[in-house]
């Protein structure tokens, strides 16, 4: 995945979120979760080592409460804000952008798996009980165990396929080239069963 903020970006949106008040560091992980839904939320590796750098910069303090450590922005912290108002509410739009593509895409793997489920539900119903439409009735013991190997195999290779035909999709490089490829591809393999 690309990386959500550009450089600077997350510092200024930390700086916002603490001109509203102050906040401890797990606090602001998941306000910036919520800012995009849920579908990002940045690791603690990625915003204390900002936290950090805002304070030996002077523009937030941080102070003691507990086991916590709150973090403050500071007139140095307010002013950088005012000088860059224009960059965040740039940064903010961009965020309500990156929600919507975000969503977009889950919305698009989640229809995606609700059709797939739909058509393995419709072709086991009309196996016989205990059979899937595509199994043969008696398996030979000596080549059942072969068989669950490519099965899983097979399985295996769906799911990365899928995950990587997302991945270009998202980014727009999935082109109908590679799905021709893709279709031919599995079909000779399968006729040279």
């Amino acid at each position: 995945m690309s990386p959500v903020f550009a450089h600077g970006h997350l510092r200024l949106s930390l700086l916002s979120m603490l001109a509203d008040r102050p906040m401890h560091g797990y606090e602001l992980i998941q306000a910036l979760g919520e800012r995009f839904g849920g579908a990002y939320v940045p690791s603690a590796g990625t915003v204390y080592p900002r936290l950090a750098k805002l304070e030996a910069e002077g523009l937030v303090t941080k102070t003691a409460d507990g086991r916590k450590t709150v973090y403050a922005i500071t007139d140095a912290g307010r002013a950088e804000l005012d000088a860059r108002a224009e960059e965040l509410a740039a940064i903010q739009s961009g965020v309500a952008d990156s929600v919507r593509t975000l969503a977009d895409g889950v919305r698009a793997s989640v229809g995606e798996a609700m059709r797939s489920l739909r058509a393995d539900l419709a072709a086991s119903a009309q196996a016989p009980r205990g059979q899937t439409a595509d199994e043969p009735e008696d398996v030979p013991t000596a080549g059942a165990g072969a068989l669950r190997e490519v099965e899983m195999a097979v399985a295996s290779f769906r799911q990365q396929v899928r995950a990587d035909l997302r991945r270009r999709a998202t980014r727009g490089t999935l082109t109908d080239d590679t799905v021709t490829r893709l279709r031919d591809g599995l079909e000779a393999l399968r006729r040279s069963l």
